[in-house]
């Protein structure tokens, strides 16, 4: 299932990873996260040809006026519409059998690495929207002082956490013999939990 959940656009740079780890699933936020700013560009477009359509009264000044009206647009377009295009296409979570990596960031790079073993929960949200377009966010707890980390947007959400899942919880080790761990972790997976 960890190729199902791969971004091919999203390749993880090699030397991000430790010599032995191996990516169980790379992707970006869903493309959803881009609809309000394509939203905000067909606003603007519609709005400075609107406004730009009553300058025809301004005699020799109509061309000055038309390029500070796009102008205005343009750098309302590069606010609303591209800035949050490139960081879409900045923002990156990995998931391998080790630790959890995000990086995002445009100019400035952010990373954030959290040991697998440390992690003590994972949990999805998803509301109607989401649900439609098929993504959901991530909440993944750990013994940090942070507590928790939520990725918003994740497509596959859902096979996403039960990747997760798996590397955390779903391996067939006996556990500690005679202490009903095997028993307890059978019962756990057979209730659905």
């Amino acid at each position: 299932m960890g190729a199902a959940c791969h971004d091919a656009a999203v390749p993880i740079s090699r030397r991000l990873l430790n010599e032995g780890e191996h990516v169980v699933v790379s992707t970006r936020t869903h493309v959803k996260a881009l609809l309000v700013p394509a939203l905000w560009l067909i606003l603007v477009a519609a709005l400075a040809g609107y406004v730009s359509s009553f300058t025809g009264g301004a005699g020799r000044a109509q061309p000055l006026l038309v390029a500070v009206i796009w102008l205005v647009a343009l750098v309302v377009v590069v606010w609303l519409v591209v800035r949050p295009f490139l960081t879409w296409m900045t923002t990156e979570y990995t998931i391998t059998d080790r630790r959890l990596i995000t990086r995002t960031g445009i100019l400035n790079r952010r990373g954030h690495d959290i040991p697998v073993a440390r992690i003590s929960d994972v949990a999805y949200e998803h509301g109607l929207v989401d649900r439609m377009l098929g993504c959901g966010t991530l909440v993944i707890s750990d013994a940090s002082e942070q507590g928790r980390v939520r990725l918003p947007d994740i497509p596959h959400v859902e096979r996403v956490h039960l990747e997760i899942s798996d590397l955390l919880f779903g391996h067939t080790d006996s556990g500690p013999s005679g202490t009903g761990w095997q028993d307890e972790r059978e019962r756990r997976l057979d209730d659905g939990t």
